[in-house]
């Protein structure tokens, strides 16, 4: 292709997407299951129930780390072992001897048997390395490179993260994201620009709360609605449907303009399904169930995530001129009343706070770095909290260096620095201001740059960003993502961290006139406006 793509990197799960051993794996299991079962029902007078493929493999231990798998089984029969150790014997009686038994198993089993060969996905992994994309494998396995050599793909990949390496890393395993987010990291590529291509529910899972730019399911066991209500973006029974320009359309692809697709939340279809993705075996998640009247209507309680600049308040010249105007303030007043809001800002959380004024809501400020909310509900990132002494000296540097510069802005934050250039008109003073921020970030290796709208943002090198911070909140705060219905609404390149994490789990809305805007957001409000006429919608639906 000639024209540059807009993903680079694809990260592929090894079992069931690049290859079959599902079938030994499950075998594997079940008689290694099966025979504690048995073992159990004589020495203990227990009923013995067969471990089965539908009801206990895909449920309890398909895609997770081995020793999870032996956990999550025998829990689910209320039977709990001691841990053990990973060179437990596979003899021994724990999780970690039952789990080290199944893998001497399958070794044995594969050796005499192989692995057998997807050539769809084959056939896809070698277009994308022709056309300059990169790609990794990463599996929960730690058979993932013997599996890979029985059947010579071994240098098919660029990285290879799998069980043994979670190991040696301390990554967390499967729902959480860790496996892909080393792999993207190990490519040189970030989570939005990447794909991760998996055919388990908690594989996806994992993509979604990564924060990945697709996650993309495949139903090998017609598990297409599984695989949608656990975060996959599309889903498709073999990769043969799958093609680089469909990729490329996918992170390509525009928000529906809300109010032209329907006057009110009433009208809301019930599924969206993009023309050039149009297909009996591409299945889409159905974004818009979430915002019809019987959805809303039938879920009291609802969760909001919302920026503050550019979302409650328009864009203004300077920062401090962003307030809250009082008919805005009053319809969010209401929707806290009845609903749970959090405000999620690059602002400093004290700052946001004040702006708002809003009791009883949680605020999270700086990215997410800082978090506070009702009874005592608080959090502070400890890593990024470390970062302060240096923010206040690169502070101090950026004032020296770009302080003469007519019509800079220098925010100074808790956790990072803002450099606004919206009103510096001078096209060179632009390039030096760039370049000094550039050269900052190259010599703080601490540090990394955000870019906002007319502003270059310099905050701790840290995997956490608005999209973490909405994640943690929902979880602190026990809230499921199903089936609680969620909306984020954002209007910056900084909100597109959340909008990847909410989307398919809830409902991304975002705040631009741009008709040619491109954004995870499946939605689109046109301004301030349409966002309070959006609240009054939600709040009527509410109260009927």
């Amino acid at each position: 292709m000639e024209e540059k793509l807009a993903f680079h990197t694809v990260i592929f799960d090894l079992d069931g997407v690049v290859t079959q051993t599902a079938t030994i794996h499950a075998r594997s299991w079940k008689i290694v299951f099966d025979d504690y079962l048995r073992l159990r029902a004589k020495r203990n007078g227990e009923p013995f129930q067969e471990f089965t493929y539908q009801d206990d493999y895909l449920t309890y231990v398909d895609g997770k780390p081995r020793y999870k798998g032996v956990q999550n089984f025998l829990a689910s029969r209320n039977i709990h072992l001691p841990f053990g150790d990973p060179a437990d014997p596979p003899d021994k009686e724990t999780i970690c001897g039952i789990g080290n038994k199944k893998n001497q198993l399958f070794d044995k089993l594969l050796q005499e048997e192989g692995a057998e060969v997807f050539e769809s996905t084959i056939a896809l992994i070698k277009d994308l390395k022709n056309n300059g994309i990169r790609v990794g494998v990463a599996s929960s396995s730690k058979n993932c490179r013997a599996v890979l050599k029985s059947v010579q793909l071994e240098d098919l990949f660029e990285t290879i993260v799998d069980g043994i390496v979670s190991q040696e890393l301390n990554l967390k395993g499967k729902p959480e994201g860790d496996i892909f987010l080393t792999a993207a990291k190990n490519l040189g590529s970030f989570p939005e620009d990447s794909v991760v291509v998996e055919d388990a529910a908690s594989g996806v899972e994992a993509g979604r709360n990564g924060g990945f730019g697709l996650v993309l399911g495949v139903a090998r066991e017609n598990n297409e609605k599984e695989l949608t209500k656990y975060g996959a973006d599309l889903v498709v029974s073999d990769l043969a449907e799958i093609n680089i320009n469909l990729i490329n359309d996918w992170f390509l692809r525009k928000p529906k303009s809300f109010f032209l697709c329907f006057d009110n939340l009433t009208q809301a279809p019930p599924i969206f399904r993009p023309e050039h993705l149009r297909g009996e075996n591409i299945y889409l998640n159905p974004f818009y169930q979430r915002t019809g009247k019987s959805v809303i209507a039938d879920n009291p309680k609802l969760t909001f995530f919302l920026d503050y600049d550019g979302t409650l308040t328009p864009i203004v010249a300077s920062p401090e001129l962003a307030i809250l105007a009082p008919d805005m303030k009053r319809i969010v007043e209401n929707l806290a009343e009845i609903h749970t809001v959090a405000i999620v800002s690059g602002r400093l959380r004290e700052d946001v706070q004040n702006l708002v004024g809003i009791k009883g809501i949680f605020y999270a400020g700086s990215h997410g770095f800082d978090i506070e909310g009702p009874g005592g509900f608080k959090m502070i990132h400890k890593a990024a909290e470390k970062t302060i002494p240096l923010i206040s000296a690169i502070i101090e540097q950026l004032k020296e260096r770009l302080g003469h510069i007519n019509g800079i802005l220098i925010e100074e934050k808790k956790f990072s620095v803002a450099v606004h250039y919206r009103k510096v008109l001078n096209i060179t003073d632009l390039q030096f201001i760039e370049k000094v921020v550039k050269e900052m970030v190259q010599e703080h290796n601490e540090m990394r740059i955000l870019l906002g709208k007319k502003v270059f943002e310099i905050l701790p090198n840290i995997d956490w960003d608005k999209g973490k911070a909405v994640k943690w909140i929902m979880n602190a705060l026990n809230i499921p993502w199903q089936p609680t219905t969620v909306f984020y609404l954002g209007d910056d390149t900084t909100d597109e961290y959340a909008f990847r994490t909410v989307i398919t789990r809830g409902t991304a809305l975002i705040v631009s006139d741009d008709p040619e805007i491109i954004s995870t957001a499946d939605f689109q409000l046109q301004s301030t406006v349409e966002v309070k006429e959006f609240f009054e919608q939600v709040m009527e639906i509410s109260k009927n």
